[in-house]
């Protein structure tokens, strides 16, 4: 993979630039975290040689400053609400989340409960957190929030919050989810240190869009294509612009806010230390960017990729018809195309010289290996086997897995199992691959070549398997499916 990400260098300049960010205020600062923290595998695809864990590598460089404060909205107890990535609902990953950071030596400060109204199901939350010996506090809904500012900014609006006691200087607010409340509870928590003498900060850590890219850069654009479901949008800071004469990029929902945090931080200090909503932000990923070109090669990418994903959402029966346009507007912005992904282009042209469903993998080395589906292999499995061989050197026209083999799997999972497609998947083609490994060579040497399939693009003219996709998954390849269901 060409690296255009220098991420030793993001490490050590983040951390610097929010230990400077710490020392503008009395010595704490709170800061809100957006995005992903444990994976966050959007980042490395669009800023290849950005690690999907850099941001936790960072925080680990201040572990001794920090402290965890855990965020959930009440109502999110309340509707068992399930995050859609892990399948596990928001109280649960909670836990989750606290065991994440332990295991990695941050201290976890307490749980904010946020939206807390008598809600039983919360109540039955913070029994359990109890329990298990984690501090938990209550934060209420407040009438008119976020525009009420008088209200707000009272004794009778933040002030009614329970004040959550933190002891290190840098308190990182996370959340399962968005909607969890955690700019409100940095608000509060402001309101309330002021209120005990202590002039404590906010910054907001999210990576996305990178602030001192331009708006069109493919980097902004992939964010604005990953986000095409919530409907954000880029856009020039104007309260930036006036008050520096500089551009930088923001999205729509922090500009809509700005001026009800001024006057929110108006109404706590007195004044508003922020002339922008960019300079709320923290983020130096723009700083970090070795090779501008592979980036937005690999942004491009991205955009396509998420074109796929949101066709493939609405062939299975989605109402997002809306993401689907967005995204395509996003390429006349980038001017790109599906066929500007030259996997795509070597999948479709062997489904039409095959008349086969197909499926095609560039490699690191530029080189494009297509499969076609056949009785005995669904194109995914052949793919992945003439793959392996070309890695290893092997002839394509040697059978890895004998017919003799495959066959009686075919009748086990049609007679015994009921199963209405024959071919195998790539996960039954790995395991007979691994049993024959053991006195086959070129099994064994084909195996082993599975590690450098990590980050290849791959692509297929019908939508697979959830067990295919896992694989590839898996593997670490970059899956894009045409919107046609299997027969």
């Amino acid at each position: 993979m060409k690296i255009g990400f220098d991420n030793d260098k993001y490490i050590k300049l983040q951390s610097e630039h929010i230990r400077e960010r710490i020392a503008q205020f009395d010595g704490k600062l709170y800061m809100e975290l957006g995005g992903k923290l444990f994976d966050d595998h959007h980042a490395s695809r669009v800023l290849p040689g950005f690690k999907p864990d850099s941001k936790l590598r960072m925080l680990a460089q201040l572990r001794d400053s920090i402290e965890i404060l855990i965020v959930i909205s009440a109502e999110d107890i309340e509707k068992n609400k399930v995050r859609a990535d892990l399948g596990i609902t928001y109280d649960e990953d909670v836990l989750r989340l606290r065991d994440e950071f332990m295991r990695r030596d941050f201290m976890v400060g307490s749980v904010v409960i946020t939206h807390y109204n008598g809600q039983h199901a919360a109540d039955q939350f913070r029994h359990r957190l109890e329990r298990e010996g984690i501090r938990s506090y209550f934060h209420y809904p407040i009438d008119g929030y976020p525009h009420n500012v008088e209200l707000i900014a009272s004794d009778e609006g933040f002030g009614k919050d329970d004040y959550v006691e933190t002891s290190r200087p840098l308190v990182i607010v996370t959340a399962p989810g968005p909607g969890s409340g955690k700019m409100a509870t940095c608000l509060s928590q402001l309101y309330n240190e002021n209120k005990r003498g202590i002039r404590a900060g906010y910054a907001k850590f999210e990576t996305f869009p990178v602030w001192n890219l331009p708006l069109k850069h493919p980097v902004n654009i992939a964010y604005e294509a990953a986000t095409a479901d919530l409907n954000d949008v880029n856009m020039i800071d104007p309260f930036h612009l006036e008050a520096y004469g500089k551009t930088a990029i923001n999205y729509n929902r922090d500009v809509e806010i700005f001026p009800v945090l001024n006057a929110l931080f108006e109404g706590i200090y007195g004044e508003n230390p922020y002339k922008s909503p960019t300079d709320m932000g923290v983020n130096m990923v723009g700083f970090c960017i070795s090779d501008d070109e592979v980036c937005c090669d690999a942004s491009r990418d991205e955009i396509i990729r998420r074109f796929y994903a949101a066709t493939n959402k609405m062939a299975d029966g989605a109402d997002n018809e809306s993401e689907v346009n967005k995204i395509r507007m996003l390429f006349n912005q980038a001017k790109i195309s599906t066929a500007t992904r030259k996997v795509t282009v070597a999948a479709y042209e062997k489904k039409i010289e095959s008349g086969h469903t197909a499926a095609a993998i560039e490699l690191e080395d530029g080189t494009l290996i297509t499969a076609k589906s056949s009785p005995l292999l669904g194109c995914s499995a052949a793919l992945l086997l003439n793959a392996m061989k070309y890695l290893a050197g092997i002839d394509h026209e040697v059978k890895l897995i004998p017919q003799s083999l495959i066959e009686p799997v075919q009748k086990t999972k049609i007679e015994y199992l009921g199963g209405k497609n024959p071919r195998l998947h790539t996960d039954e083609v790995l395991v007979a691959l691994s049993v024959l490994s053991t006195h086959d060579d070129n099994c064994r040497r084909a195996l082993e070549q599975l590690p450098k399939l990590r980050s290849c693009q791959v692509h297929t003219t019908v939508m697979l398997s959830e067990v295919d996709r896992k694989i590839f998954k898996k593997l670490g390849c970059g899956l894009t499916c045409d919107p046609v269901k299997k027969k």
